[in-house]
C-alpha cells in the first residue's frame, strides 16, 4: 500500500469512528487545538480536522510524496502584524520625517484629524478645528505602541500646549490618540512617568485623544522632507524652527525608544525573580517529568493539550501577566486577553515581539504554527488567523497549564515591575 492510500485508509478509519462516537455533533472548528488527554476526543479533534481540510492534506501529501519525501523548514517566517495609530507633535512635514526612522514603522502619513467639518485642506483645517497629524502604521513584531509613543514624544517639545516651536495654536500641538482604553492607559502612565522621572522642566502638555477619522493631507505635503525642491525648504524650516536644539539639549543623542530610567531600574534593580527566568536552564526531560505535573508535563514537553473549557485562566480577565510555568519568563499581557469562545485563554499578541517563538506543525493532516516560550522552550498552543480584525487579526490559544498567572498587585514584589505599563 503506498504511503497515500495508507493515509486515506487511516482518515476514512478514523472518521467511521468519530461517526461512532459523536453521530449527532458536527464537525469540531478546525482551528481548535488537538487533545492527547483522552483518547477518544483525540481521535474525534483528529478526524473532524482531517474531514474538514481533506483535499487540501491530500494535495500537500501528494506533492510532498512524489519520489523523494520533503521535509519542511520547522520554523516559520514571522509575518508582519500592522496596525495604525495617530500621534501629533506640531508640524507633520517634521513628525513624519522623524517616525519614518525608526525601525518596525512601515509608513507614516501626514494628515489632519480631530475636527468638525468633512474632507479638510491645508487652506481649511485650522478653521476648522483639525489638527495636524501622521498616521504610523507599524508591525508590532518589531515596536510596541508604548515605543512609537515614546521615541514621538522625543523628537517634540512635548510640553508646549499652545503649538510646536515657532507655530503657534491648537492645531499644532501635541497629541497622542487611543483606539481602544487599554492604549489611553498606556499613554497616561508614560505622561505620569516621564513627569516623574523625565528630564523637562514643565510637565508634558500632550493632549489624550480618542481615535478620529483621519484625512491624508495632500499629496505635495507627503514625504516633504525627500522632495528635490521641498526638501530644501524642509531643512530650512527645521533648522530654523530650533526642533533639533531643543531634542539635543533636552535628551542628546538618546532618541530612542527607551526611556533612560528604566534601563537603569533593570541594571540596579536586578531580582531573584527576574534572574530565574533570564538564567534558567531547562533539566533533562525525565527528570521533569519526574518533578511536574502530568497534564503539564503532556502539555509543555510532549505538545499536547487540555481539555478545551477546562482552564480557569480562559475566563480570568483580572490586570496582570501570564508567565511561562516552568521559568517564569513573561508571556502574555491582560490588556491583549480576549473571549474567543473556544475554552482556551486567548490573546491577540505576546507581551513583546521576542516573548515567543513560532514553529510549523503538520501533525494530524493540517497545517498550524505552534507557539513556545523563548526560553524554556515549553509548548504553550498555537496561533491562528481569526482574531480580532480590529487588533491585528491573531490568535494566540494557549494551554492554560503552560501558564502562571501573576497578578498586577504582586507584579513588582516579584520582580516584574519592568512589565508594569504592559498591562
Amino acid at each position: 500500500m503506498t504511503y497515500i492510500a495508507l493515509l486515506i485508509a487511516l482518515a476514512a478509519l478514523g472518521y467511521t469512528a468519530y461517526q461512532q462516537y459523536m453521530p449527532a455533533q458536527t464537525t469540531t472548528e478546525v482551528h481548535r487545538e488537538v487533545s492527547i488527554m483522552d483518547p477518544v476526543n483525540a481521535a474525534k479533534d483528529a478526524v473532524a480536522a482531517i474531514h474538514g481540510n481533506a483535499a487540501a492534506a491530500l494535495d500537500e501529501l501528494s506533492a510532498g510524496t512524489s519520489g523523494n519525501e520533503t521535509t519542511l523548514s520547522s520554523t516559520l517566517a514571522v509575518s508582519p502584524r500592522l496596525e495604525k495609530m495617530l500621534v501629533a507633535g506640531g508640524c507633520f512635514w517634521c513628525v513624519e520625517a522623524d517616525l519614518e526612522k525608526l525601525p518596525g514603522v512601515t509608513s507614516v502619513v501626514s494628515g489632519y484629524a480631530g475636527g468638525r467639518m468633512p474632507n479638510p485642506t491645508y487652506q481649511s483645517y485650522a478653521h476648522d478645528g483639525y489638527r495636524e497629524v501622521v498616521e504610523v502604521t507599524y508591525d508590532t513584531n518589531i515596536v510596541t505602541y508604548e515605543q512609537v509613543l515614546i521615541w514621538t514624544m522625543k523628537h517634540m517639545d512635548p510640553t508646549d500646549d499652545d503649538g510646536s516651536f515657532g507655530d503657534r495654536g491648537e492645531y499644532y500641538s501635541p497629541a497622542f490618540y487611543y483606539g481602544m482604553p487599554a492604549e489611553k492607559t498606556v499613554i497616561e502612565n508614560l505622561i505620569a512617568e516621564v513627569d516623574k522621572n523625565g528630564p523637562y522642566q514643565k510637565p508634558l502638555g500632550i493632549d489624550i485623544e480618542a481615535d478620529s477619522t483621519f484625512y491624508p493631507a495632500e499629496d505635495y505635503h507627503q514625504d516633504y522632507s525627500k522632495g528635490t525642491l521641498s526638501k530644501l525648504k524642509y531643512q530650512y524650516y527645521r533648522n530654523a524652527s530650533g526642533r533639533d536644539k531643543f531634542i539635543e539639549s533636552v535628551w542628546g543623542t538618546d532618541t530612542g525608544p527607551t526611556l533612560p530610567w528604566r534601563i537603569t531600574a533593570a541594571t540596579t534593580n536586578n531580582t531573584t525573580s527576574k534572574n530565574m527566568w533570564e538564567n534558567y536552564v531547562k533539566p533533562d526531560k525525565e527528570l521533569l517529568r519526574t518533578q511536574m505535573d502530568a497534564t503539564v508535563f503532556t502539555v509543555t514537553q510532549e505538545e499536547g493539550t487540555e481539555r478545551s473549557g477546562t482552564s480557569p485562566y480562559d475566563h480570568n480577565f483580572e490586570a496582570g501577566i501570564y508567565v511561562d510555568v516552568l521559568s517564569g519568563e513573561p508571556l502574555f499581557s491582560s490588556r491583549d486577553k480576549f473571549d474567543s469562545g473556544t475554552g482556551w485563554p486567548s490573546f491577540v499578541r505576546p507581551i513583546s515581539a521576542d516573548a515567543v517563538t513560532e514553529h510549523a506543525d503538520n501533525t494530524f493532516f493540517s497545517k498550524r504554527t505552534e507557539v513556545r516560550s523563548k526560553i524554556a522552550d515549553g509548548h504553550l498552543g498555537h496561533v491562528f488567523t481569526d482574531g480580532p480584525a480590529d487588533r491585528g487579526g491573531r490568535r494566540y490559544c494557549m494551554n492554560g497549564v503552560a501558564l502562571s498567572f501573576i497578578p498586577k498587585a504582586e507584579m513588582k514584589a516579584l520582580g516584574y515591575g519592568a512589565y508594569l505599563n504592559n498591562v
